[in-house]
């Protein structure tokens, strides 16, 4: 326990907020890795100076073999009533808290113990661990990695360690943003009849987006397992305006769309298009960043494999997106499983339990000796 005290404590005082550098992060990971006998590449980001990916490999490549991943960064902590340091690990009776203990530096520093335990020289398939950047603000480092790898295939039996309470998770929805833009014309405010109002267009627009949304939550999918078997499209941020005396111009809003399995985020836009059409403002509708959705098939000798180590052995969808998409993008098949609950991620004294790192750290070396011994 000491030993996955000691990697936790360390990981956690890395303040590797998505929107800060963290390649001080990445250096002791791989650091740590190459004393363990792996063959390391940091995978700077040259569009994100301080961000980088860290991918370990070890042992024969093309027979098989464990792939490992999570990601390095972590949500803000401004604002939130925290009663200690977040970036501090603290104990709490058999809780452990601090930014990152359940999503996700607990799978991390659990699978750093479960190494520690195993002579990897001696793995007779490949193993190998991959840890992203911004994982949290649109899986970023694994799309980098998904567009443009070139080297040898990575096992194709993956496991990304989200916090999950122990349950195999196949499925999930994707995410993207999606910008519109309405236009009007600026004049003074005591004279708005001489301008036009990007603001009042933008009424209607957000009007009719919900009236969309909940046309698109009428429609379920067949996705046993999952939640919520729709797609979800959510306003979010809107922008504009320069002055209280000037009528607004211009107007962004900015859309949240998970769309599902086996439904493509165009298709998805192609609707909001013929929602926003003929409405003033000119709406302009833009797909920006891309989170692709997981599924994994079930009824395979991985899923049946890691079940056996599930606190709940009905495997079932996340309702949040991972960097499953995108890795699956690279022939992989990943499978979401961790220690702790997504219900206590991202807020204020966000915890684990040490008995639960523990845990996936047993887990962690009886998978790897299994699928890569």
């Amino acid at each position: 326990m000491d030993v996955l005290r000691d990697h936790l404590r360390r990981l956690i005082a890395h303040s590797s907020v998505s929107s800060r550098p963290m390649t001080d992060l990445a250096q002791e990971l791989a650091d740590a890795h190459r004393r363990q006998g792996f063959d390391v590449t940091i995978d700077a980001d040259p569009e994100r100076p301080g961000k980088a990916n860290v991918i370990a490999r070890v042992g024969p490549r093309g027979r098989g073999g464990l792939t490992l991943s999570g990601h390095l960064d972590v949500v803000p902590t401004e604002g939130q009533p925290w009663t200690s340091d977040p970036f501090t690990l603290t104990e709490r009776g058999d809780r452990w808290l601090g930014r990152g203990v359940a999503d996700m530096k607990g799978f991390i520093a659990s699978t750093l113990t479960a190494l520690e335990r195993i002579d990897i020289r001696n793995l007779t398939r490949e193993l190998a661990l991959i840890w992203t950047h911004d994982e949290e603000v649109g899986c970023v480092g694994s799309a980098r990695l998904a567009s443009g790898w070139t080297d040898d295939p990575l096992p194709s039996d993956c496991l990304i360690g989200e916090p999950t309470d122990f349950r195999v998770l196949h499925m999930h929805p994707g995410h993207c943003v999606v910008r519109v833009t309405l236009h009007g014309k600026a004049a003074h405010t005591s004279l708005p009849e001489l301008g036009d109002n990007a603001v009042v267009h933008a009424a209607h627009a957000i009007l009719a987006l919900d009236h969309l949304s909940a046309t698109l939550r009428a429609e379920h999918h067949d996705l046993p397992g999952a939640e919520r078997p729709w797609v979800v499209l959510a306003v979010g941020p809107v922008h504009g305006g320069t002055a209280v005396n000037v009528v607004p111009d211009e107007v962004t809003l900015s859309l949240g769309l998970r769309q599902l399995p086996r439904v493509t985020p165009e298709s998805v836009v192609e609707r909001i298009v013929s929602a926003l059409a003929g409405l003033p403002g000119d709406p302009k509708v833009v797909l920006e960043r891309v989170s692709p959705a997981l599924w994994t098939p079930l009824g395979e000798d991985w899923d049946t494999h890691l079940a056996q180590h599930a606190r709940h052995h009905i495997p079932g969808a996340a309702p949040f997106a991972t960097d499953g998409g995108n890795l699956a993008r690279l022939g992989l098949r990943p499978l979401v499983f961790g220690p702790g609950a997504i219900d206590v991620a991202h807020q204020a004294d966000e915890w684990v339990t040490s008995a639960d790192l523990s845990r996936a750290a047993d887990i962690l070396e009886q998978l790897i000796l299994a699928r890569a011994g």
